[in-house]
């Protein structure tokens, strides 16, 4: 069965090369139905790197949640994304599921306007 997912997009390190490569990425692998634009946000946590770009795109998938998680870490593990360094450190590439079928299932939406903005504008985009 064919699901619905936002992906939350992010980085600060090459941020437009790197950004552009992930949906490209997604773009070969998924039914890419809307990207959102792509804000400059200041960094939380740890203020002293660069700003990062972020936005969201909306995509149908035939994985399943779990699978889908796991395809967007190889990405980032692809695109040089470095787990060893702190969670609000600088990264190539950052993809996070944010919604699933409707739903958010990513506390940051909550926590976070530039992505609760993104993710808003993606819903209304699907019920269009």
């Amino acid at each position: 069965m064919e699901s619905s997912c936002i992906i939350g997009i992010g980085s600060n390190i090459h941020p437009y090369e790197n950004i552009y490569e992930a949906v490209k990425i997604l773009e070969e692998e998924f039914e890419v139905i809307q990207c959102t634009s792509f804000a400059h946000t200041k960094p939380l946590g740890i203020t002293d790197q660069p700003e990062f770009l972020n936005g969201a795109i909306l995509l149908h998938t035939l994985l399943g949640i779990n699978e889908m998680n796991i395809r967007l870490k190889s990405i980032e593990k692809f695109l040089g994304r470095d787990r060893s360094q702190p969670k609000d450190g600088p990264r190539t590439i950052d993809l996070d599921v944010v919604a699933w079928n409707g739903k958010i299932v990513d506390e940051d939406y909550y926590k976070r306007d530039f992505l609760k903005k993104a993710v808003d504008e993606l819903f209304k985009a699907e019920k269009v």
